[in-house]
């Protein structure tokens, strides 16, 4: 199958519901009037699965501002808002979960976004209208790259949010990534990653449907607390690890089969 035929199934037809934060952030932080908010989700949403047909686009997810949902998000933002912390969305898309925050009051030159494909940042700027505003920095990187733009940060970033990121790779993918991560913190208590994933309450490897061929690990709560461990182990580093894990059954689509045991993993990772 074409990953960017839109009879997909997760290419969603409609915008079945724009969440008031969502629309809240294009239509006060964006200027958008609110007459033309869907109009211009749509356009912009077709335009980034021509670039690429991740699911979190097709479905609108991106508008979900996870970030903002966490349980700790409130003490992030305090942290960003004192001008003395820097911040890293890892695989940022839009950059609107940096949007979020800037809105909010965070210090947006402390802000960067990286992501593989730098297209998406310019689709960013025509999502939110704010090419000639913004004052946060993005990345195109590789994250497996050790020389890429992105090493530029090592040892300087207090806070990492990696949001439908980790369940792209395969476990051994996951833990390389983890251990990126820890070179790209700054080394001191109560460094941060936090995020959320598509997870299973059996832990394992799953079939990536948008890389033909390839392989992603979904995480358990348990599983995922012992890759941390590994990671320590590895990074001569210790971590708490809290997290929250919700089934997604009975939230499938009309047509979709959902297994009964997945779900969404949601975590916030700090360092001891």
């Amino acid at each position: 199958m074409d990953l960017q035929d839109k009879k997909s199934s997760w290419y969603d037809q409609k915008l079945k519901g724009l969440g008031s934060s969502g629309r809240e952030l294009l239509e006060n932080y964006g200027n958008i009037p609110a007459a033309e908010v869907e109009d211009h989700v749509y356009k912009i949403r077709d335009e980034a699965w021509d670039v690429f047909p991740y699911p979190c686009i097709g479905e609108f997810r991106f508008l979900d501002l996870a970030l903002s949902l966490s349980p700790d998000y409130p003490a992030v933002l305090q942290r960003l808002k004192s001008g003395k912390e820097n911040f890293l969305d890892l695989g940022c898309c839009f950059g609107q979960e940096l949007r979020k925050l800037v809105h909010d009051g965070a210090v947006q030159e402390n802000l960067h976004g990286c992501d593989l494909r730098a297209e998406f940042f310019e689709i960013g700027y025509r999502l939110f209208l704010d090419q000639d505003t913004l004052k946060s920095k993005f990345i195109e990187a590789d994250i497996f790259d050790a020389n890429s733009a992105l090493s530029g940060l090592n040892g300087t970033i207090d806070i990492i949010y990696a949001g439908s990121f980790l369940h792209l790779f395969d476990y051994d993918g996951q833990i390389e990534v983890c251990k990126r991560m820890v070179k790209l913190l700054r080394e001191k208590k109560d460094s941060l990653i936090l995020g959320r994933q598509v997870g299973n309450t059996v832990a394992g490897e799953f079939v990536q449907k948008t890389n033909e061929g390839g392989i992603m690990f979904r995480h358990s709560g348990e599983s995922f607390k012992k890759m941390w461990d590994e990671v320590g182990e590895e990074t001569g580093t210790k971590w708490r690890v809290d997290y929250d894990f919700a089934l997604l059954e009975g939230l499938s689509k009309e047509g979709d089969d959902v297994e009964p045991t997945l779900g969404m993993l949601r975590f916030s990772v700090f360092r001891e």
